[in-house]
């Protein structure tokens, strides 16, 4: 049995059908308040996971306000083991997008590291793992492989916060989308090219309604939605937000169903 066996069901089933939809609340944000807030939208805007700041008791929060899946984002591994026993159902090294601005980039040989030091602590919790967009393509696809020979369970792709969109509109949602689906692309072949077409690859940063058909299309199981929901200042909004998110993917895959 694989540690993608030990999810729960409805987050197996949306990776299976390349329909994941995560919400990322942040990995700095530690308001219970805000954390709540996030957490009730994602869950009744048709979220299947939620992504949060490690720390046991705002999975507990998050958990009961939501009722989905929750992952756990962290660079210290050892925090993990007490997130996951107050329910975790993810650990993930990640996400790296708070951390640029005080300008603290990660290299793939700590990534490296961080990966195989949350994997020792906790081998049957399933291992997520963001390959940081200040990679060159090759270097990312290249540390994705070496993060699944580590035993590393899901890939994720970043890339919004190096996006500078020139365009208004619809052409600017695509632009600053695109250097994370380019990484979406070049991982997921690599993953692909080597065999391990088992391997769930999600796109995250700087995606919108617009773009996330798009991610499924470069080859991503699912997409991570962080600031298009966690920088809305209402409950209805953020709701609303997902809601158009879930409706954009399913209607992709309505499409490409008929399609096949």
């Amino acid at each position: 049995m694989t540690r993608l066996h030990a999810l729960p069901v409805s987050l197996q089933k949306s990776i299976q059908n390349r329909s994941l939809l995560k919400v990322i609340s942040g990995l700095s944000n530690f308001n219970p308040e805000s954390v709540s807030l996030i957490a009730k939208a994602a869950g009744h805007g048709g979220a299947d996971l939620l992504d949060i700041a490690c720390e046991p008791k705002l999975v507990e929060l998050a958990a009961e306000v939501s009722n989905i899946p929750v992952c756990v984002s962290s660079v210290e591994p050892r925090l993990f083991p007490n997130a996951v026993k107050a329910g975790a159902s993810i650990i993930e090294i990640g996400n790296f997008d708070s951390f640029y601005p005080d300008g603290r980039f990660f290299s793939a040989d700590e990534v490296l590291s961080l990966a195989t030091e949350s994997r020792r602590l906790l081998p049957e919790v399933f291992l997520s793992v963001t390959v940081p967009h200040v990679l060159p393509l090759d270097s990312q696809a290249q540390l994705a492989l070496d993060l699944v020979d580590r035993g590393v369970d899901l890939i994720q792709t970043e890339g919004g916060t190096s996006s500078h969109p020139m365009s208004p509109g619809t052409l600017g949602l695509i632009e600053k989308a695109s250097p994370t689906l380019a990484a979406t692309f070049s991982i997921s072949s690599a993953l692909k090219e080597m065999g391990h077409n088992n391997v769930p690859v999600i796109c995250a940063s700087g995606l919108s309604e617009v773009t996330v058909p798009m991610a499924i299309s470069v080859g991503a199981d699912g997409v991570g939605i962080g600031s298009a929901v966690n920088k809305l200042n209402t409950e209805l909004a953020m709701i609303a937000t997902v809601k158009g998110l879930r409706q954009a993917l399913d209607s992709w895959k309505l499409v490409s169903t008929i399609n096949q």
